[in-house]
């Protein structure tokens, strides 16, 4: 299925909850309610089985062909352009810069979804758009015009992000987005701002607890992904089921139509949140390496974001980002540390 062009979102207010775990349960209790798959613990209760029956949520696509496993070693893709030895004050963008026209519009476009919680969601209570991606947004706006929220959010899916890029309808895709060799060919990345492992979400009293055990067995990715190739490439017999958001992942298992979600241990953690019965389990499966997505021949763009990431890994502001949402987690890898080029 060909997946639909990315559409213009309103500018979205994107202030910062005070009470971010009292959105988390709000959201949690939302998203459970609207599937109609409320559950109350009762030990001897199964875990729903993935049936041959109809999938119900749309653009689902069963038994996905065989994908190639992400590579991000074979052209040293983490490797990145230097950031300028001085960073341009805000709202004083270097003329005819790819910057200055981002200041003369007025707003930075950023490209996102909605869908992943802890990096990129909408706040139930006050209808913002936050996470640990959308604050990535807001430092480089902030490092632009002066003012963190001169953004405008546009909602994509996994598939619509290149294609985003490759056509200017964003200036940047924040989205939890893998740096590979392939995607390279097509966008610039910035240097990584955060690293993740590639894990796998089970029912809890499930007997899945690692790759061997997904033979035959339906696994949800988001379309798009690296997750696909990776998964497939451990455990060929897996039957993979793609979706458009990684929220539809999690309703499909609560609706029993999948066995288990593999995607990074970030993304896992937030939809783990949401579903008691669920929990992250194996081991890691491969490093992902999240980057900026910038469209191709925008050096002076790119060595901008790189000088943004390298101020907040300084200043110990990626730290507290890392933080307030990814707190569920233990203490992961920490800041990225780049690799330059000239």
């Amino acid at each position: 299925m060909t997946a639909s062009r990315p559409t213009p979102a309103d500018p979205t207010r994107s202030g910062r909850s005070r009470r971010p775990w009292l959105a988390a349960a709000v959201l949690a209790f939302v998203a459970v309610v609207a599937t109609g798959c409320v559950r109350f613990p009762a030990e001897e209760s199964p875990p729903p089985t993935a049936t041959a029956g109809p999938l119900v949520l749309p653009g689902v696509q069963t038994d996905v062909p065989v994908e190639p496993p992400p590579s991000s070693e074979a052209c040293n893709a983490t490797q990145t352009l230097r950031p300028p030895a001085q960073m341009p004050e805000p709202a004083r963008m270097p003329p005819g810069s790819t910057m200055a026209g981002i200041f003369e519009r007025g707003r930075l476009i950023v490209g996102l979804d909605i869908g992943s919680n802890l990096f990129s969601f909408r706040d139930p209570i006050s209808g913002d758009i936050q996470g640990f991606d959308v604050d990535i947004a807001h430092e480089i706006a902030a490092a632009i015009f002066g003012d963190p929220q001169r953004v405008e959010f546009q909602v994509l899916s996994s598939a619509q992000r290149i294609d985003a890029l490759r056509d200017r309808t964003v200036d940047v895709v924040i989205k939890t987005m893998s740096i590979t060799c392939d995607r390279l060919r097509d966008i610039s990345f910035s240097a990584p701002y955060y690293v993740a492992s590639q894990r796998i979400m089970a029912f809890r009293n499930s007997n899945i607890a690692g790759p061997a055990q997904l033979a035959d067995k339906r696994v949800c990715a988001a379309r798009g992904t690296t997750s696909i190739g990776r998964i497939q490439s451990i455990q060929p017999r897996v039957r993979m089921v793609s979706t458009t958001t990684w929220a539809d992942c999690l309703v499909l298992m609560q609706q029993g139509q999948v066995d288990a979600v593999t995607s990074d241990d970030a993304i896992l953690a937030g939809l783990a949140a949401q579903d008691p019965w669920v929990r992250v389990v194996g081991p890691s499966l491969g490093e992902e390496f999240y980057g900026v997505g910038i469209p191709k021949g925008q050096d002076d763009m790119v060595r901008f974001v790189n000088g943004v990431l390298e101020e907040i890994r300084a200043s110990g502001r990626w730290q507290q980002i890392r933080d307030r949402w990814l707190a569920i987690l233990d203490d992961g890898f920490g800041a990225p540390q780049p690799s330059y080029r000239d």
